[in-house]
């Protein structure tokens, strides 16, 4: 396909596509095929006037190259991608902006008076329906004001100023709903497009396939501590799942043969087969809409103050028309005062301004499921980190394999995958990787697998008893056994490294060794978190006290807890807690889930268990730690915001009612500024909140990592 380059700088390039018009399809499209090209950081199309916007960190030449390529029959877009585009919604507003000023302008150019005023008497009747209602519903808000001014002007047959407040008070509200709506779906959007991958259950063998290559009847094994991926029926199994994120119930619901299954629900205990139903990404994305428009969670301490406030306020605004009236004796200095009030102002700035960060922090990966949680993460002053996976290095890395009871490295290596590969960890990661980098194929030899939390894993193979895990587990739980031959060379394995033990029959058969470093950026992170406004530090992890201290030394940490159990981490949390600290827990295992669930904020790692990812707060990829600098960085800021908007709309607003009382403003000018004031702060506090300079670098961290 041929571009033409419009503009170009430095990491930066705008391009014409050449073809006579693009469809919101075709623009989804390109920008789906630009976004995954390597090096690009972001790509915004616009198919009104078929240009792009793309910014680059990696080859010029090669972008270009990538852009000749293109074509928009040979790209396949998920159809998620498609069904979660806001383009369709943002052409509709527009419609809708344009009809009604082309209409406003028609009129008065080729209507006359006399037809005017019978339109404007007729739209009159809804604004004065709604304060009607809301006054018998025993309430003095906004559609009050709107239709004592309305009103007041239709019987005073001043038509055009109740026409011009109608218009403006229009055009404010397809604004206000435009930017909800689309702030709304972007964060949807950023929220439902997470791919992973699923055990697909074909001829009597389980398959890991991409989640896109799912059809619906396809059959698909969920286990324990992993999401169920898609909406259908379980035909075999039997198992608690966690539904809280899509239906509000915080009990785990029992689910067993015939029973339906919804997508992005978590199983909590047991296995379950699961028979496809829905494929396609907009029954969850519809989901997750729902979700964040309902739930209470969206809504911080501060948003709901300045909202009741808001509230509270019209009565003032009523009291201050009659007493203008009754000083002055003017009609239209006292509607002044009703066109001017502080509820829409605080009541759409305020949730933009929380949707906003919550957009944002989606942009870098980071899902946050309500404004409450970066309302508690400003105020933060404690934060428990999990070691493995968390601290340490996200890919930990097998180094040694040591064969125990006559077995071979191969061997031990092919059962230790084939049982790991059941359950997201690091650790579990690392041992499956490393069997797959020596071609070693661990086809299913198991029957069921069972996970034991903050412990390790049992099967039965060949119908004897495999277990693998920590060292508390496989020999004092299990009560294994080392070959007595083989004591000196278990007594040799190097203490630097985290082991794995596996035993079968009640012996040891095979230690694997994995080298666990710490994340090279961790102790500078933890040195950013103290500069805004984290005060204490904590390490708890089910490690020896050796490593443990080993590492809490290199990190900085200023508290370290080891060989700690799960329910360990919770207490602690709890205790933190009552003493009148603010507490955020970081994890990504089963056994972090009680500590994310007792924390103000819970932060789970994406890459983790889909459990802790459920119960958590806030998920991040955490390709690096720095990812948290960002979330509390966007958090201060979010407050600061909030705090600057309620100020702004109380000053503002009071300065538009002591100008309408005076006489200076009259009412369609105060509707006008009052409705522009409310469009601008809500547009500003759809704009991100960290500095540009910050996030083109943080962009390009994450394309390097």
């Amino acid at each position: 396909m041929k571009f033409i380059i419009k503009h170009e700088i430095r990491g930066r390039i705008r391009i014409h596509a050449a073809q006579s018009r693009m469809s919101a399809v075709q623009a989804d499209t390109l920008a789906y095929y630009v976004g995954k090209l390597e090096g690009v950081t972001s790509v915004k199309v616009q198919e009104r006037v078929q240009d792009a916007v793309i910014c680059y960190t990696g080859d010029r030449e090669t972008l270009i190259l990538a852009l000749r390529q293109f074509a928009y029959e040979n790209v396949e877009v998920p159809e998620q991608v498609l069904a979660s585009s806001s383009r369709a919604l943002n052409s509709e507003y527009w419609e809708k902006l344009v009809t009604a000023v082309v209409l406003r302008a028609g009129s008065k150019m080729f209507l006359p008076y006399s037809i005017r005023s019978v339109i404007a008497a007729v739209k009159s009747v809804k604004y004065l329906w709604h304060g009607i209602c809301t006054l018998a519903h025993g309430k003095l808000e906004v559609p009050v004001l709107d239709g004592t001014a309305i009103g007041v002007s239709v019987f005073r047959g001043d038509m055009e100023t109740a026409s011009s407040v109608m218009f403006l008070l229009g055009i404010g509200e397809i604004l206000e709903e435009w930017t909800h709506k689309k702030s709304v779906a972007d964060l949807a959007r950023s929220m439902s497009l997470h791919v992973e991958k699923v055990w697909l259950q074909r001829d009597g063998q389980e398959i890991l396939v991409p989640s896109e290559q799912i059809q619906p009847g396809d059959k698909v094994v969920v286990r324990m501590g992993n999401m169920v991926p898609f909406d259908g029926v379980v035909v075999t199994g039997d198992g608690m799942v966690n539904q809280a994120s899509m239906t509000g119930e915080s009990i785990p619901v029992h689910k067993s043969e015939g029973s339906t299954v919804y997508a992005g629900t978590v199983l909590e205990e047991g296995e379950l087969t699961v028979l496809v139903r829905e494929v396609t990404g907009s029954g969850k994305f519809d989901k997750i809409v729902s979700m964040i428009e309902e739930s209470e969670k969206l809504k911080s301490g501060t948003e709901n103050h300045a909202l009741e406030l808001a509230d509270r306020l019209v009565p003032w605004c009523l009291a201050g028309t009659v007493v203008t009236y009754a000083l002055t004796r003017n009609v239209t200095r006292a509607i002044s005062i009703l066109m001017v009030d502080f509820s829409c102002a605080l009541k759409l700035s305020m949730p933009l301004a929380v949707l906003s960060a919550m957009r944002e922090c989606g942009s870098y990966h980071i899902t946050v499921k309500g404004g409450k949680y970066l309302e508690a993460l400003s105020k933060a002053d404690t934060i428990v980190f999990d070691k493995t996976g968390t601290l340490t290095h996200a890919s930990p890395k097998v180094v040694k394999v040591v064969p125990f009871s006559g077995c071979d490295e191969e061997e031990v290596l092919k059962l230790a995958a084939c049982l790991e590969e059941h359950f997201p960890h690091s650790m579990a990661n690392a041992v499956v990787r490393a069997a797959k980098e020596r071609g070693i194929t661990h086809e299913e030899m198991h029957t069921e697998v069972e996970y034991i939390v903050a412990h390790g894993i049992a099967s039965r193979v060949r119908g004897e008893r495999v277990v693998i895990g920590s060292h508390h587990f496989v020999f004092e739980d299990e009560k294994c056994v080392i070959p007595a031959a083989e004591q000196q060379k278990f007594d040799d394995l190097e203490p630097e490294y985290s082991h794995l033990y596996l035993a079968a029959c009640g012996q040891l058969v095979g230690v694997i060794c994995i080298a666990d470093p710490l994340r090279p950026e961790a102790r500078h992170v933890l040195r950013q978190l103290r500069a805004i406004g984290v005060t204490n530090t904590v390490m708890m992890t089910g490690d020896s006290d050796r490593t443990a201290a080993a590492i809490a030394r290199q990190v900085g940490v200023d508290q370290y807890f080891s060989e700690v159990l799960p329910e360990d981490k919770a207490e602690y949390v709890q205790k933190a807690k009552a003493e009148g600290h603010t507490v955020v827990m970081i994890g990504d295992g089963i056994n972090d889930s009680p500590a994310l669930s007792a924390a103000d904020v819970g932060i789970a790692i994406n890459s983790g268990a889909a459990i802790a990812r459920e119960i958590a707060d806030i998920t991040i990829k955490a390709d690096s730690l720095e990812e948290l600098v960002q979330l509390k960085s966007i958090a201060n800021a979010m407050q600061r915001r909030v705090a600057s908007n309620y100020r702004f709309v109380l000053s503002f607003n009071s300065a538009l009612i002591i100008l309408g009382a005076l006489g200076i403003l009259q009412p369609a000018t105060s509707a006008m500024l009052h409705n522009l004031s409310t469009i601008g702060i809500s547009l500003k506090s759809m704009t991100n909140l960290l500095p540009e300079k910050t996030q083109s670098q943080l962009q390009q961290e994450n394309t390097k990592a």
